[in-house]
């Protein structure tokens, strides 16, 4: 939450020649309303389950640039389908510029909490673990641009997978 990860999801496709598809939004398609309606109306778990059938419709598909929710992780089988569709990078930053991001958007109800930035370090401490567990590689976006990330997402993924960076594909 509040990384980049849908900025920079946005771009790397754009640079990649990819589509990008950002799981929450995803969500809110098949829900047919915004997030913070589904946890009030159905709660969290209703959620998350929304957000496991919106990975698994990805399956099978190529090109893609994926951005999911913070809480993605949580959830065993998101992990390994995050696997399944590739590469996956945590995008990470210093607790105070999280906050920062996050507490100008007012539609995150995770947040909606009595003390929002206690909330945050508790996120962030809980699935600090999931996060490194997840991911293939780790970039620290604190002071970093969004091309900046995006250029060492792509360079990275050059390295790992060498045969890949001989092809047009994403």
């Amino acid at each position: 939450m509040g990384s980049g990860k849908s900025s920079v999801g946005r771009l790397l496709a754009r640079l990649l020649a990819g589509r990008f598809v950002d799981t929450d939004q995803l969500v809110v398609k098949q829900a047919g309303c915004e997030i913070t309606e589904i946890f009030q109306k159905h709660g969290e778990e209703h959620f998350r389950q929304l957000e496991t059938d919106a990975l698994t419709s990805l399956r099978g598909q190529t090109g893609l640039v994926i951005a999911t929710g913070g809480g993605i992780v949580l959830r065993p089988e998101n992990v390994a389908l995050l696997h399944e569709l590739g590469f996956t990078v945590w995008l990470t930053a210093s607790e105070d510029v999280i906050f920062n991001r996050v507490s100008r958007n007012k539609r995150r109800p995770l947040l909606h909490t009595e003390d929002p930035r206690k909330t945050v370090t508790e996120l962030f401490a809980r699935r600090r673990d999931l996060y490194a567990a997840a991911s293939h590689h780790t970039i620290d976006s604190t002071t970093l641009s969004h091309q900046d990330v995006a250029h060492l997402i792509i360079d990275e993924a050059h390295r790992r997978f060498p045969e890949a960076a001989s092809s047009d594909t994403p």
